[in-house]
């Protein structure tokens, strides 16, 4: 599961990175959660960055406020779920980030927040779906969430899913709407270790309030009640 993430960039190094226009402000993110508003850029609109949020309410759950049960989507059977087959198929998008945090478990209340980002700090793309739906209110809302799949060695020490990282020559494969299906399934694998890192991080992740530098710059480990442990 991928649960919260950062992107921790400027919007001029976003626009240059990923060679898209993002109209309006942007400050940088370091604790996105559920239901918030973020940048994605999608099949429909590859050369901008489009604003969604994160939760997606599928085709048969019309006028359903902003879900956050369905952030999450396994790779391995996207294609094959009738709640998101339409989506991998048709409204495919790249969900800009620059880490992302797991919360390693040791015991009944101690779990460690870490960050995991790429080795070279650089910004990457999860592999997301979007959907469109109609609120309570007649107002078009758009949505999207991230593909999971099985973690690798660096990841597996702390949780048993991770988000599909794009390798970046596959990022404009991805939104293109004539990729097929089997190209696209090859594209969800698991990232490499090599070129990751991970470290410990302050139980401030813990509160969506919290979203300052703060939150992904490196600490000793310590307990979601701020104790310090020994553990790493």
């Amino acid at each position: 599961m991928c649960g919260r993430y950062s992107l921790s960039k400027s919007k001029i190094e976003l626009e240059e990175r990923f060679q898209a226009e993002m109209l309006g402000d942007f400050k940088p993110r370091y604790n996105i959660a559920p239901t918030q508003l973020v940048p994605v850029i999608t099949s429909d609109s590859p050369k901008g960055f489009s604003f969604f949020y994160w939760g997606i309410t599928p085709d048969f759950a019309k006028n359903k406020p902003v879900s956050q049960k369905f952030i999450n989507a396994r790779a391995e059977s996207v294609h094959e779920k009738v709640s998101f087959r339409q989506s991998f198929q048709r409204r495919r998008c790249l969900v800009p980030a620059d880490g992302f945090f797991e919360w390693k478990k040791l015991g009944k209340k101690t779990k460690i927040p870490y960050h995991f980002t790429l080795e070279n700090g650089e910004a990457f793309a999860f592999a997301g779906i979007w959907e469109e739906f109609e609120n309570e209110f007649g107002e078009n809302n758009h949505t999207f969430l991230i593909l999971t799949t099985n973690p690798n060695p660096l990841v597996s020490e702390i949780h048993d899913r991770m988000p599909v990282i794009l390798k970046r020559e596959d990022e404009k494969k991805w939104i293109d709407k004539y990729s097929n299906e089997e190209e696209l399934k090859k594209m969800l694998g698991t990232y490499s270790t090599d070129e990751m890192l991970s470290y410990t991080v302050s139980p401030l992740v813990n509160s969506v309030m919290n979203d300052s530098p703060a939150v992904i710059r490196k600490t000793s480990p310590m307990d979601q009640f701020g104790n310090y442990t020994l553990f790493g």
